[in-house]
């Protein structure tokens, strides 16, 4: 099981795979059984958004345990969470935030 990260600037936190572009983060989702999978919404202006993402981890059912959105676009955010919320199955935990703080 992994964890991916899917971000076209930050750096992963430890214990996460990186995916540095939406379809490398679908190639993962499709191709690996995820445990916590992180999104940002805006990938640069030539890639899709985290949106798209969303949009297929509804279309596929391709859903980890957890699903965070550290986003700092609200309306990314806001868009990401309408199109997950009513679909989440059970078994999925979705948070409307960035992953928590690692403890020390």
């Amino acid at each position: 099981m992994i964890n991916i990260f899917m971000d076209d600037y930050r750096r992963p936190p430890a214990g996460f795979a990186l995916a540095r572009t939406t379809e490398e983060c679908l190639l993962m989702l499709r191709e690996c059984e995820v445990g916590i999978l992180s999104l940002d919404y805006d990938m640069g202006p030539s890639d899709r958004t985290g949106g798209d993402v969303a949009r297929s981890l509804v279309l596929e059912g391709l859903y980890p345990k957890r699903i965070y959105l550290h986003t700092s676009s609200l309306a990314g955010r806001k868009e990401m969470f309408e199109t997950l919320y009513p679909n989440i199955p059970e078994g999925t935990l979705l948070h409307n935030g960035p992953l928590p703080e690692p403890k020390e």
